[in-house]
């Protein structure tokens, strides 16, 4: 039985990479819009929850890395390592938070809203960190704009749908798998 659910995780793993390979598309044509909604976000988040933490943080720090090289799209550094971390962070805590609380709904909004803390602060310390190494500065004022003024459509999407989606999985039972 273990051995279907580990091939069962990886083929959801393998479908929430290519959810958040293919989703920037939808949004492409208008760069503007497509940093806003945050496409990859959601796939890495619901891998985190469904799949558990170590397939969150896989998905989420190869898909811009991934994306990076094969489309160019996001620019590999900063913005590909920066989000690499950011969606690793999403995956992990997510998964992790998801496993220790109980399965209520309550605790499946703590636990996305602890992912998206920590996944932006940790984008916001990675951006500090590689545009000090390229000899720029990233403020304090830039980080606020980045990771919650821009991102406020994307941020208002993950929260009315990652818990919808999550409770949904858990009655299909195909939560089971995280067990």
């Amino acid at each position: 039985m273990k051995a279907q659910n580990r091939i069962f995780k990886m083929i959801l793993a393998a479908l929430f990479f290519a959810l958040a390979y293919v989703l920037p598309f939808l949004t492409g044509q208008i760069p503007k819009i497509g940093a806003m909604l945050c496409p990859m976000h959601l796939p890495v988040l619901l891998c985190g929850f469904i799949c558990g933490w170590a397939w969150g943080l896989t998905v989420g720090a190869l898909v811009p890395l991934v994306r990076s090289l094969t489309l160019g799209m996001p620019i590999f550094f900063p913005m590909a390592v920066c989000m690499a971390l950011e969606l690793a962070t999403y995956g992990v805590v997510a998964g992790l938070m998801y496993k220790a609380f109980p399965r209520r709904k309550l605790f499946i909004y703590c636990s996305l809203i602890t992912a998206m803390i920590a996944g932006r602060l940790v984008w916001g310390t990675g951006m500090f960190v590689c545009m000090a190494i390229r000899g720029g500065g990233f403020t304090f004022s830039a980080f606020v704009a980045g990771a919650f003024v821009n991102a406020i459509p994307g941020i208002a999407v993950q929260i009315a749908l990652v818990p919808v989606l999550v409770m949904v999985a858990e009655r299909l039972k195909v939560l089971r798998i995280q067990e």
